[in-house]
């Protein structure tokens, strides 16, 4: 508009225009203005439906093995081996919820699978917050040298370390022929305790706390430990909060390293029991998937909440440790 006002100011001082020019080259200014409001506003419109439909196509693509699997769990198991597919149940046959508690040990991988979670999530926390407090505060030779080598072997897939740690743990007794069960919490453990991307994590939001802080603390006679406990941990809270259930809800979800170092069903995690032979028909020798399918749901639950309720803390604990670099 600025442009065309420009243009007829040019052109009034050459030429004059009588007062009919004028509002005509203003009516005309002001329709460009609403065209390029109005060209602005369907853009806008379009790419806000385009971002929905996106948003709510990827959210059914998450949502349909969940569907899939409660649909699932509700089932006959004639109707879920059939070749014609239905996506709503025929007869709903909640007795399957009923059934699985009768043919499932859920106390025993319970059991299991809480000890294994609570003491890998402490011991991962303790080596966490002091790793990641000594590479953020402590100064030493060679310290982001070192710090380098720890994010390299972020690169290293999981998967190469298995054979690396089943040597280790076979060393030290954990495995074998007459495997106890303390030597098969030991082999699910502590190979688990430290995890570069939480020191990484942790350390990024230590490192956004003053260093002022920390001479202060010097000044007033206060230790590295002392510092650490009181001001470095208080400050971090929601970090370490996403730490503990992340770390929590890994290791109740972990399938192939138990699977590997423990030689006894009862040593097993739920992930473990979910795949065993609890729900293999004793006659036909064919896996009951509707009582398969009714356990997952019962084990996934205690998940879904613990994210439900602690999500914020996971949000907010990620969010704060990518501020500074």
């Amino acid at each position: 508009m600025e442009q065309i006002i420009k243009k007829e100011y040019i052109d009034f001082n050459k030429t004059k225009l009588d007062g009919q020019q004028i509002r005509l080259v203003i009516k005309e200014g002001n329709r460009s203005v609403e065209n390029l409001k109005k060209r602005e506003t369907v853009s806008k419109t379009f790419w806000l439906i385009l971002t929905y439909v996106v948003v709510t196509f990827l959210a059914l693509l998450m949502i349909l093995p969940f569907y899939w699997m409660i649909i699932t769990s509700l089932k006959l198991n004639d109707e879920i081996l059939a070749s014609q597919q239905t996506f709503f149940p025929t007869v709903v046959m909640w007795s399957n919820y009923v059934h699985v508690f009768q043919v499932f040990d859920f106390t025993t991988y319970m059991l299991n699978t809480i000890v294994v979670a609570v003491f890998s999530t402490i011991g991962t926390l303790i080596t966490t917050v002091l790793a990641a407090f000594a590479f953020a505060k402590l100064n030493f030779k060679g310290r982001d040298a070192l710090f380098m080598v720890f994010l390299m072997t972020m690169m290293i897939p999981g998967e190469m370390m298995v054979i690396s740690n089943y040597i280790t743990v076979a060393s030290f007794g954990w495995v074998g022929m007459e495997q106890s069960l303390t030597d098969a919490y030991l082999a699910m453990i502590v190979p688990f305790w430290v995890s570069v991307y939480y020191i990484y994590l942790l350390r990024q939001n230590f490192k956004q706390v003053p260093n002022e802080l920390y001479l202060a603390a010097k000044v007033d006679g206060k230790g590295d430990f002392s510092y650490l406990l009181r001001v470095m941990i208080p400050l971090a809270a929601p970090t370490l909060i996403s730490i503990t259930i992340l770390k929590f809800m890994g290791t109740w979800n972990s399938y192939v390293w138990p699977n590997l170092v423990t030689y006894k069903d009862e040593y097993r995690l739920i992930s473990n029991g979910l795949r065993g032979s609890s729900f293999t028909d004793p006659e036909g020798g064919y896996v009951q998937y509707g009582y398969q399918m009714a356990a997952t749901v019962v084990v996934t639950v205690p998940l879904f909440l613990l994210f439900v309720f602690f999500r914020k803390y996971i949000m907010r604990g990620v969010g704060r440790a990518g501020i500074k670099g």
